[in-house]
């Protein structure tokens, strides 16, 4: 029997200019739009960064909470909001995020340099998040994005216990300029690290740039998932800049049919993820 694939979309993200990317869905018309199409090639989770009326990050709660509610009335996706918006965003903006009432939120394991930038995630605050998504029934994708913090997400649920649900899910987070190499080698190694975590413990990768298809080809051999979209790259290939979200959702799936892990429903996904139709 194959496994099938989960395949996240991310659709925007807090990086790239509008200006710079014509096809960046930006507006809550162009974010459901999005949804509507990936759904339907594929994708069974959404992962949501905002924008605001100038096209500008946001983590305003009124957005976020219209955001959830929409795309739950014109989809089927799992709802997963970003709890690390821009990197410039303070704290209690992140954990007002929860607010919302999404299906999933993001918990990311630790400070990683972003580029010229610093992403800053201190051990209280990953607590925090960790123990108040559990209090309001949200499910965490814990991201990594470099092999230590394997070894803070294990001390995190020892000390804390498991996150509602009881299962465990993370996203390697690849080929961001400060993190890990988007590499089959280290994926391979990360993959090894999670031999200390809780049994049945599943994992996504998202390979950032060119480390795209290396990743999503080595997530699929190890028995992984993946996450794709335009907040992770905004080439197809070199020098092609990319149509739509749908399009690399599609090209996912087509990778992930080939290796006989066809893309998983909603459905299906609710139900490895612990998420409740």
């Amino acid at each position: 029997m194959t496994t099938p694939t989960l395949i996240t979309v991310a659709p925007t993200g807090a990086e790239s200019r509008k200006s710079d990317v014509p096809a960046l869905p930006v507006t809550l018309a162009e974010l459901v739009t999005t949804g509507k199409e990936c759904q339907a090639v594929g994708a069974s989770v959404i992962h949501v960064h905002l924008r605001d009326d100038a096209a500008e990050p946001t983590l305003d709660l009124g957005r976020l909470k219209e955001a959830v509610a929409a795309l739950r009335a014109e989809t089927d996706l799992i709802v997963q909001l970003s709890s690390g918006g821009a990197v410039t965003d303070p704290e209690d903006d992140r954990l007002r995020v929860l607010d919302a009432g999404p299906d999933m939120a993001s918990c990311t394991m630790g400070t990683v340099n972003f580029g010229d930038d610093v992403f800053l995630n201190r051990w209280a605050f990953i607590v925090e998040l960790h123990t108040r998504m559990r209090d309001r029934g949200i499910v965490p994708e814990y991201e990594i994005f470099d092999l230590g913090q394997l070894t803070t997400l294990r001390r995190l649920l020892d000390r804390h216990g498991l996150p509602f649900g009881g299962h465990v899910h993370l996203d390697l987070v690849m080929n961001v300029p400060g993190g890990m190499p988007g590499t089959a080698e280290a994926l391979v190694a990360c993959v090894q690290a999670m031999r200390d975590l809780p049994e049945g413990t599943t994992f996504s990768a998202t390979g950032i740039g060119r480390g795209t298809l290396p990743v999503l080809l080595a997530s699929l051999s190890a028995g992984g998932h993946l996450r794709v979209g335009m907040e992770d790259t905004v080439t197809y290939a070199k020098g092609v800049p990319v149509e739509s979200n749908a399009q690399l959702v599609a090209r996912a799936s087509a990778f992930a049919r080939l290796a006989q892990r066809p893309p998983m429903t909603p459905a299906e996904a609710r139900t490895l993820l612990g998420i409740a139709a």
